[in-house]
């Protein structure tokens, strides 16, 4: 696991004007495009910094008001730069079925954080989504893109230490049993 950092060191830097300028650019004259030109914004920086969304708001013509009641409403957009490690817990219905709740719940326990939170040192930000698309692995919980599948609802522990060492979850499940 790296070094924690300090909280008050991790600021994303803001996205050059004309990352923006080209962004408004191309959304502004499209017909109901700002959820659209807010996503990409997010993709390309991690999240909507205020300043963006101002300068985007100008470019675009779309009071600041109008863009934080998307921002606000869906929860899919970030206000503030998530952490290092994003764990995404599928809660749609195969992994609700089968104990999603009870693994969120044990990643909040183990973190100390609630979820939509990121840690006080940003090193881990746990967030709920509704379908990751592995229903057949159910319940599943993806960090960063690397997916943890079968799990049971106390193995926030577990993937944690997978995190930390860097493994998927498979990985570490198939080095147990050789043991």
């Amino acid at each position: 696991m790296s070094t924690p950092i300090e909280a008050t060191t991790v600021k994303a830097a803001a996205p050059k004007g004309d990352m923006i300028s080209t962004l408004a650019n191309k959304w502004k004259s499209k017909p109901g495009s700002l959820i659209m030109a807010l996503h990409e914004l997010q993709t390309k920086v991690g999240f909507v910094q205020r300043e963006s969304a101002m300068r985007l708001g100008h470019e675009m013509g779309v009071p600041l008001a109008q863009i934080y009641e998307v921002v606000t409403f869906y929860n899919y957009f970030k206000t503030e730069a998530p952490g290092k490690y994003i764990i995404s817990v599928c809660l749609g219905t195969a992994c609700h079925l089968k104990g999603a709740g009870g693994v969120l719940a044990s990643l909040s326990k183990e973190l100390n954080v609630p979820e939509g939170h990121s840690t006080p040192d940003k090193e881990y930000h746990l967030q709920a989504v509704r379908c990751l698309g592995c229903c057949g692995l159910a319940p599943v919980v993806s960090v960063n893109n690397k997916v943890y599948a079968k799990l049971k609802p106390d193995d926030g522990r577990h993937v944690i230490e997978c995190i930390q060492i860097d493994k998927p979850m498979i990985e570490a499940e198939q080095e147990s049993a050789v043991d």
